[in-house]
């Protein structure tokens, strides 16, 4: 088990450096100037030939790609010599301990990935300032689509071709067919703007607020769109493969038998079908927790979350490269973990796999 969860590391270590490089290389093909995003446009010469070796503009791309897998990494090489542009700088990195290897100085140290343009705060702060609340709404919005779905897929074949069954069918297509941030809109019109007085919900707000003294509270009434938003398309998607994976095993043979030996429906479908069932399910909860991190973007920018979203899209507007790769690279990260897990998940559920 030890050497599948090992090979499964691998490649998940071996995915995340290709991403890497497909996002670094890409945000330097842009042709923007960071140093003239950051010193603005009136910037004396002198000034702006500062920043761009700061930035390392004035290196090669590779070695650039090769410095900046140096910052990101947890566990880095540094010379000791501070003119270099690998130095260790206490500063710039938040350092767990070092040793001496030789001329170099391996760090441990926390991901450095660098600072945004527009107010210089490092992209690692921005990122944990803003991860918490969509964290939470990827979560309660996993949870309501999974539960959700499970049962109506579960009714829906245990009622096939009856009025259960085709309702459930005609909602799976509403909607799969509804983007996020369109379901967003369209529960803004009807919970707020028409029962607004009912519901007390608001048209935007934030999930974490400061109360008059500055002190930070939840305010979960605004989870309650974001959440809805976010968990229809996932709803819709685990129905429809519960409902089909269920209608598949029930025609196998051992359910067969175990009907045959008098068991009731309930054991028949909780000890001999459910476990069978679960394996894609969970696949597919698993993939969309990670596609609800990334996706939540669009409805948070939408509802004004104020979560990685927000801050994802309000820097591809304004061009802060850093902010932009910072984020992308945390959602990249969340997926090739969720992948892993899930590998390990489906092993231990599905006895069909030969683990080693």
């Amino acid at each position: 088990m030890f050497g599948y969860i090992g090979k499964k590391i691998l490649y998940g270590f071996l995915v995340l450096q290709g991403i890497i490089m497909i996002l670094f290389f890409l945000f330097n093909v842009i042709p923007v100037n960071s140093a003239r995003m950051t010193m603005g446009q009136r910037t004396d010469a002198n000034s702006m030939a500062a920043k761009e070796k700061e930035l390392r503009l004035n290196l090669s791309a590779w070695k650039r790609y090769v410095l900046y897998l140096n910052d990101i990494s947890p566990l880095s090489l540094h010379k000791k010599k501070p003119e270099s542009y690998v130095f260790l700088d206490r500063t710039k990195y938040s350092v767990a301990g070092s040793f001496s290897l030789g001329k170099l100085e391996v760090a441990l140290k926390f991901p450095y990935l660098g600072r945004s343009f527009q107010n210089n705060k490092q992209v690692s702060d921005l990122i944990r300032s803003k991860m918490l609340s969509t964290i939470i709404i990827a979560i309660l919005a996993t949870l309501f689509g999974s539960i959700v779905g499970i049962l109506f897929g579960i009714a829906a074949a245990l009622h096939k071709n009856g009025w259960i069954d085709n309702v459930s069918m005609v909602l799976i297509n509403l909607g799969i067919s509804q983007p996020s941030y369109f379901s967003a809109m369209i529960l803004l019109l009807i919970l707020v703007n028409m029962l607004g007085k009912y519901t007390g919900l608001n048209f935007s707000g934030s999930l974490i607020e400061l109360d008059d003294y500055g002190d930070k509270i939840f305010v979960w009434k605004n989870v309650i769109i974001p959440v809805l938003a976010l968990g229809i398309r996932p709803v819709s998607i685990i129905t429809q493969l519960t409902r089909s994976t269920m209608l598949d095993v029930m025609g196998q043979d051992y359910v067969r038998t175990a009907k045959a030996k008098g068991l009731s429906n309930q054991v028949v479908i909780f000890k001999h079908t459910l476990k069978n069932v679960m394996p894609p399910v969970i696949t597919a909860v698993t993939g969309w927790f990670a596609a609800l991190l990334a996706g939540a973007m669009f409805v948070e920018d939408v509802l004004h979350c104020n979560g990685l979203g927000s801050l994802t899209i309000n820097a591809l507007k304004s061009f802060d490269i850093p902010v932009v790769m910072g984020c992308v690279l945390y959602f990249a990260i969340v997926f090739v973990l969720i992948n892993i897990l899930t590998d390990i998940l489906y092993a231990y559920l599905d006895p069909r796999i030969k683990v080693r």
